[in-house]
């Protein structure tokens, strides 16, 4: 027990004894930073990157950051956080919150270019180390425009011990890259053969600078085989960003399109039923994404959560909106088409003051939840937007349950009537009128529900559904009015239209390519893509 007692002892001892060893050199080191010349504190920012520990690299994140400061009056090295009152003090060592100074008492240690640079690669070096996979992956990124020929022993080390096959491949992709840099005809052959079977945006520039330098160079030292691989490998990768362009902007033409029905999906099924021109419909739009700001207002702490509840409570602001909006208003002016429009359009003007008292004019900040934020990287030249992706699946959903009330309910039956033959409808013993109100309430919400998916993908303010009135109407009279397979369908072909026409015309004129385009078209089809069948096409007698 007694010797057990005197090996613990002497472990402790040694522990210790290290730790303070080690605290001591890193705090000379970071002393001697203090007053150093750029050309010094290029020997100190190495010595501390050879140390290989986390606390070293912390370090370095905290100088490449812009956080380590040091004390005017006693030097002492501190991370700095800015606050309110001046900056808050980190110990380096214990990372307890120390004091607070004006700017005035403390001076950043600064960096040129050259150590800017230095600090990334030894980051990159340290990081290649850590468990994160992500944090390799940055490094190895790091690493590959550092066109430093050192770091190629300490990649290919990398590549041995990695398991992680999404980081092995760009560690690998880093190898190839470096092996462009030598001498060696070798590596240049295993370089451009590894990028044949795996190119990278990235590599475009790499490969189209090894091209250059090769032309420049002496007939007699260029090699052909080289040059001609070179060249291939060249085309191959613009091919494949070619490709994956393509698939980027149909991506964003369909994100682009989703929005637009979830927009206009409602005012095609009001139209649809009613006949109504509804030029209130953008503001429910807008009070849906407000819908989203006040949850997060009121439940700051369940951000992650707030669309789950943001959707159903906008659903039922909106729908009771619009039941009142109908009662109150539009059942007295069915058959006058001229004063229902300059009504809603007056009730949006109302709607739209009325956001601007409660809340103001500027537009407000809604957070977007961490679950929506990133990309899927799908290849190092396409990665999709996490957020856009729900919202296109999210509009799916919205499209499948309504055809589902819309094709297998009660409810929906006596719509589609009501949408087929008002008079005979009002025969059967539908009540038209109740019909007209629910119609209108459902319509109303799912204006709101395409609110809440807005707020996270634009400025929530109170003109936020007048920007997107007019793409509505276009999505409803291109599909046909009340079919909610011609709304996807013309909600699609207009987003994938648009983002393909913007690159080439510019955003403006791409919205008056497809304007004229809709109206030569309506004039071939005056009824939209998908036109109700019914026996008659009367509303609202």
């Amino acid at each position: 027990m007694n010797k057990f007692v005197k090996l613990l002892v002497i472990s402790l001892v040694l522990f210790f004894s290290v730790s303070s060893s080690f605290a001591q050199d890193i705090d000379e080191l970071l002393a001697d930073m203090v007053e150093a010349k750029f050309s010094e504190k290029e020997e100190i920012v190495e010595k501390i990157g050879n140390l290989k520990t986390e606390f070293s690299l912390k370090i370095l994140q905290s100088l490449e950051n812009g956080t380590l400061y040091y004390i005017k009056k006693n030097k002492k090295i501190v991370y700095a956080e800015k606050v309110d009152s001046g900056y808050s003090l980190t110990d380096i060592f214990s990372e307890k919150k120390i004091d607070i100074l004006k700017k005035r008492e403390i001076k950043r240690v600064s960096l040129n270019n050259k150590l800017r640079k230095l600090v990334r690669i030894l980051i990159a070096k340290s990081s290649l180390t850590l468990s994160n996979p992500s944090l390799r992956i940055k490094a190895a990124k790091v690493i590959f425009n550092s066109r430093s020929l050192d770091l190629l022993p300490i990649i290919d080390t990398a590549i041995l011990k990695e398991e992680n096959v999404r980081v092995k491949k760009y560690l690998e992709s880093t190898q190839a890259r470096l092996l462009l840099l030598t001498n060696n005809k070798k590596d240049h052959i295993k370089s451009l053969e590894y990028f044949t079977d795996n190119t990278d945006p990235r590599v475009q520039s790499v490969i189209n600078e090894f091209i250059q330098n090769y032309e420049s160079l002496d007939e007699i030292n260029r090699d052909k085989l080289i040059y001609d691989k070179a060249i291939n490998v060249a085309n191959k990768i613009e091919s494949d960003l070619q490709f994956y362009k393509l698939i980027e902007n149909l991506f964003f033409g369909l994100s682009l399109g989703s929005i637009l029905f979830l927009a206009a999906v409602g005012l095609a099924i009001t139209f649809g039923v009613m006949g109504v021109i509804n030029m209130a419909h953008g503001e429910m739009i807008m009070i849906g994404a407000y819908s989203t700001y006040v949850v997060q207002l009121f439940l700051p702490n369940l951000i992650e959560y707030s669309l789950f509840i943001a959707l159903p409570f906008a659903f039922l602001i909106t729908g009771f909106i619009g039941i009142i909006l109908e009662r109150g208003v539009i059942r007295y002016l069915y058959g006058r088409p001229l004063e229902t429009l300059l009504a809603t359009f007056g009730i949006s003007l109302v709607l739209q003051q009325l956001v601007r008292t409660i809340f103001s004019p500027i537009n407000m900040p809604v957070i977007s939840p961490k679950w929506m934020s990133g990309v899927l990287e799908v290849h190092p030249a396409l990665a999709l937007s996490y957020g856009r992706l729900y919202i296109l699946l999210f509009s799916i959903t919205v499209f499948l349950v309504l055809l589902i009330i819309l094709r297998k309910t009660h409810f929906g039956t006596e719509i589609r009537a009501v949408m087929q033959n008002r008079s005979m409808a009002r025969a059967m013993g539908i009540r038209t009128s109740w019909i007209d109100s629910m119609t209108f309430g459902l319509g109303s919400g799912i204006a709101g529900v395409a609110g809440v998916a807005l707020s996270q993908i634009t400025n929530v303010g109170p003109n936020l559904g007048q920007n997107y009135l007019i793409d509505c109407f276009m999505v409803v009279v291109f599909g046909g009015v009340g079919n909610l397979w011609g709304t996807l369908s013309g909600a699609f072909i207009l987003g994938i239209g648009n983002k393909f026409l913007e690159p080439i015309s510019g955003a403006v004129l791409a919205k008056i390519i497809i304007l004229v385009f809709l109206i030569l078209f309506i004039q071939k089809r005056p009824k939209g893509m998908f036109a109700l069948k019914g026996r008659a096409s009367e509303v609202n007698q």
